[in-house]
């Protein structure tokens, strides 16, 4: 069987990243991670992936705070030179541009933590607290332009407990990302053939 080679993209501490790097471990998985990537160099996630062997880059957004096409080309660059054939943004806090995008279509895939097509961007925890709603997820979808917008290739749901608040309805949702990222991942590499 052929493997992928996938980049992972991160902002944070790469709890996602972890459990893709820990899935790439079986022989019939179909990705091989060949690169950790971050726009913040201090992401606790680069030591964590670094010290597992596998390779780590990052691209500090900050100095491209006025040129979005320039911090992408210098993504583009990390991962073209890293033999990069497929992303997996995981917990990358930084929206992309359609030209970006357009240059990875079919080949890239985000989490989110919500049941899509609810709650696209951010808060989504405090956002499903608020209206009231009995259950909450994560989903694994295709990247498109739309923000959080593109077709959904796994989602879990998980219920809305008396009394949470949206700190503890985040680390329920956060171990049900662990279990679907790894699982959808390969079912988007196996589709995209």
């Amino acid at each position: 069987m052929t493997k992928r080679r996938t980049a992972i993209l991160i902002s944070g501490s790469g709890s996602n990243m972890l459990a893709l790097l820990e899935a790439a471990r079986n022989p019939s998985y179909p990705a091989r991670p060949c690169l950790v990537l971050s726009n913040n160099p201090e992401a606790a996630g680069l030591a964590r992936a670094a010290a597992l062997g596998v390779p780590v880059a990052a691209v500090d957004h900050r100095p491209f705070a006025k040129d979005r096409a320039a911090f992408e080309q210098a993504l583009d660059a990390v991962l073209l030179a890293h033999g990069t054939e497929f992303i997996a943004l995981a917990g990358f806090m930084r929206v992309l541009t359609g030209g970006f995008v357009g240059r990875w279509q079919g080949r890239m895939v985000n989490i989110h933590p919500s049941l899509l097509p609810l709650y696209r961007g951010l808060d989504t925890h405090a956002r499903a607290l608020a209206a009231g709603d009995t259950e909450h997820g994560c989903t694994v979808h295709w990247v498109v332009p739309e923000l959080d917008a593109g077709e959904i290739i796994k989602q879990v749901r998980v219920p809305i407990l008396p009394g949470d608040d949206a700190a503890m309805l985040a680390a329920r949702v956060l171990a049900a990302e662990h279990a679907l990222y790894p699982v959808a991942l390969a079912s988007a590499i196996r589709q995209a053939g």
